[in-house]
């Protein structure tokens, strides 16, 4: 299940930052990130992430991941492998003992991970959706000690 999770997510750093038009140019970019799928496999994801083809403003015809505000593309380019390596957090903000994490489309889930698996006395546990996390902080917590934490797991 750990591939199919990983594949989803390159899939939707794939759409997110180039023009695709078809399955076949999505295939040809997953291999190049060390996936390979059958067509089959690649129909039901895109059906599972709810992706639909758009026009661009050229006319042509392209894979978009659905409407939502954090899934607008990328301006600079990066490949799926490089978006990978940054952190995708975006911002902690904190109100009484919880937190919200946002992050990248797609990020929410590993970054949740990492902060369930470092062992923080601080965090009871975490909640994440695609681009959000939720933190479930011990009553008397202190918001900073969390913020540093979380930020330097993210820093290694």
């Amino acid at each position: 299940m750990a591939a199919k999770t990983a594949r989803l997510e390159i899939i939707k750093l794939i759409i997110s930052s180039q023009e695709i038009g078809s399955q076949e140019e999505l295939q040809q970019e997953l291999a190049k990130e060390g996936f390979s799928v059958t067509q089959a496999t690649l129909s039901r994801d895109l059906k599972q992430l709810k992706v639909a083809k758009a026009n661009s403003v050229g006319g042509k015809s392209l894979y978009v991941l659905p409407n939502n505000t954090m899934y607008k593309r990328v301006r600079e380019h990066q490949t799926p492998s490089e978006m990978k390596m940054q952190t995708g957090v975006l911002s902690i903000r904190f109100s009484g003992n919880l937190g919200v994490v946002r992050t990248r489309p797609g990020f929410a889930g590993s970054v949740a991970y990492d902060i369930d698996n470092a062992n923080m006395p601080e965090v009871i546990g975490t909640v994440a959706g695609d681009d959000t996390i939720i933190l479930v902080l011990e009553e008397a917590a202190s918001r900073d000690i969390v913020k540093m934490r979380i930020e330097s797991l993210l820093n290694n």
